[in-house]
């Protein structure tokens, strides 16, 4: 790749000119509006229940609604990546309530139509269903009868919509925005450096120990002293979401984040079931990993320490050329798509205070673009932040032929591109590794990827599923939050972990994202599924990419078990599946056990 010293800052007037004062993001609005009064018009139209000569009807209805969910992602993603850049946009604040409003408009039609939809005799619905027009709906159409909520009539519905705008979902950009505004002092470098949360989480892969401590101990003090509102924040999100649940007559806290995912329940138990039997490989690498740093057990500070002297440091160009070089080994449109991210400027990585933590790829239906938000601080850890953001955006890219109704994937199949995407960059790095310390300095660094995925991931989805349960009987305090996290880290990481942070689930963003309930177990699934996915790319080389493209069209319009048994003909019901991803990482596990524990390595 030719072309050196590529932008740290994205190019966002490409989408929107002018930023929060874009004169085009109003007019975008203003179409929006028009947008979501017509579709009030054709609703108020349809009748109810449907009856057979409504076909043509029911496919312009559809058309309309995945023209604007598609209008209300463009918007919606912009205003995004304003405030991540920065948190103190007042006008971008001011477009977020105007984008809420027209979406929460736009919801009550879609309830409606849900409803009629609902409410529609079954041998009249499978009429509608035989006509080719709506072949392309089928999937979402019959989701939209199945997962309606039976027991909230329309009027309910509708009042929820409106509660949700300025309560449930302003809860999470409150805590989005508290956090943003935060900074800390920590010691690097002999130095006192003024840092944002990002730029400080960045440090924990700091090769000296004081740095890593210093760090990590200034982030839990910052933790402690504002934990009472952390836990107003987090109270007030479940509780929303549990009285919704209530209304709604949904018993499980698990059933919506479940149907979400279109994901069934036996899927996920098999797959903590098999996580759950594997632990010990994994704390006998931390354990490992810990003597060789002087320590008897792993403590948390050190987790994402380089374990030898090979974390140089790696500038953004280098990291842009690595990237597009083994992206192109995969297949054509992988490398031209990550040439456009690089060349377009479509990715934030600058290293600076006053922005947002949270990394994050939003995507832009209309133009087909995506943009990648991070803080590169020139670790191979940032290398890997930055590759899982573009696997999100190559799937939205990989989407840019579906219809609006069929772009929206499930969480769990959303993880598995960004983890797969990763998995090209460790395979690439292992081979061109010439020492033994290089590869097991790349080992180590994909080792933690699997006990973020199998304990770390474990714990929040133990925390989550114990706090949703206490929060049923009334607020959970900031102390019975810090122990119940205290015991889902222990019970996750089988006691191998030292001091871990029990605060956890105040700076864990996806605790607070308010449209994806139990946004955990979707990273698991996707890493072990990413894992069989990657095992057909090696066999089949190039080759692959057609299929894997077909994959991620897929993922929008059937459900995981489908999805999967369609694509690598497995059953992902059956704990068989799970293992065989599994045996892998364990075997991995092993590996570095032995090479560090024999005199191989120096």
């Amino acid at each position: 790749m030719e072309k050196t010293g590529y932008q740290k800052v994205w190019n966002l007037d490409k989408i929107f000119l002018g930023g929060s004062k874009s004169n085009q993001l109003l007019e975008h609005l203003n179409r929006l509006e028009v947008l979501v009064y017509e579709l009030e018009r054709c609703v108020t139209s349809l009748t109810t229940p449907l009856e057979t000569n409504e076909v043509v009807n029911l496919v312009h209805l559809v058309e309309k609604i995945g023209d604007i969910r598609v209008n209300l992602s463009q918007a919606n993603s912009f205003i995004t990546c304003l405030l991540a850049q920065n948190p103190k946009d007042q006008d971008a604040t001011i477009l977020r309530g105007k984008v809420a409003q027209i979406e929460s408009c736009y919801e009550k039609e879609l309830s409606k139509v849900k409803n009629i939809v609902k409410n529609t005799k079954q041998n009249v619905w499978e009429s509608l269903l035989e006509y080719k027009e709506l072949e392309d709906y089928r999937f979402v159409l019959n989701e939209w009868r199945d997962n309606t909520y039976k027991q909230l009539s329309i009027e309910e519905q509708n009042l929820i919509s409106d509660l949700m705008v300025d309560g449930y979902h302003a809860w999470g950009h409150f805590y989005n925005a508290l956090v943003s505004s935060i900074n800390v002092n920590v010691q690097v470098d002999g130095k006192e450096k003024n840092l944002s949360i990002g730029q400080v989480i960045n440090l924990r892969s700091h090769p000296i120990e004081e740095v890593r401590k210093g760090s990590h101990y200034a982030l839990e003090s910052i933790w402690q002293e504002k934990e009472e509102l952390f836990a107003k924040i987090l109270n007030h999100i479940a509780g929303f979401r549990l009285q919704v649940n209530k209304k709604s007559g949904v018993k499980s806290v698990l059933e919506v984040p479940l149907k979400e995912n279109r994901m069934k329940e036996e899927t996920m138990n098999a797959m903590w079931s098999v996580i759950s039997k594997y632990k010990k490989p994994f704390s006998n690498y931390l354990k490992r990993k810990a003597e060789m740093m002087g320590d008897s057990s792993m403590k948390a500070y050190n987790f994402w320490a380089p374990i030898s002297n090979n974390n140089q440091k790696i500038e953004y160009d280098e990291a842009a050329v690595l990237i597009t070089e083994h992206f192109s080994q995969f297949g054509t449109e992988l490398e031209g798509f990550v040439k456009q991210a690089f060349n377009e400027a479509w990715i934030e990585a600058k290293d600076r205070s006053n922005k947002s933590a949270v990394a994050f790829c939003a995507g832009f239906p209309l133009t087909g673009e995506s943009r990648v938000f991070m803080t590169f601080g020139g670790t191979f850890l940032n290398v890997l932040t930055l590759v899982h953001e573009l696997g999100h955006a190559f799937h939205n890219y990989a989407m840019k032929s579906v219809n609006g109704l069929k772009k929206r994937y499930p969480m769990s199949v959303a993880e598995t591109a960004s983890t797969f995407s990763e998995m090209i960059i460790f395979d690439a790095a292992m081979k061109k590794a010439k020492l033994k310390e290089d590869k097991l300095f790349i080992l180590d660094e994909k080792l933690k990827r699997g006990v973020m995925n199998f304990m770390n991931i474990h714990s929040r989805f133990l925390f989550e599923q114990r706090f949703y349960e206490e929060r049923k009987e009334g607020i959970v305090s900031a102390n019975r939050l810090n122990q119940l996290m205290g015991e889902a880290i222990h019970e996750a990481y089988d006691g191998s972990l030292e001091h871990p942070s029990i605060y956890s689930w105040v700076w864990t963003p996806h605790y607070y994202i308010t449209r994806s309930p139990f946004y955990n177990f979707p990273y698991t699934f996707g890493y072990l599924f990413a894992l069989s996915i990657y095992a057909k790319a090696k066999e089949k080389g190039k080759e692959f990419e057609k299929d894997y493209l077909n994959l991620l069209r897929d993922s929008g319009s059937m459900t995981t078990e489908d999805l999967v048994m369609k694509h690598l003909g497995e059953d992902i019901t059956s704990e068989e599946f799970w293992e065989k991803g599994m045996e892998i990482c364990v075997k991995e596990a092993e590996e570095f056990v032995k090479l560090t524990s024999s005199d191989e390595i120096e």
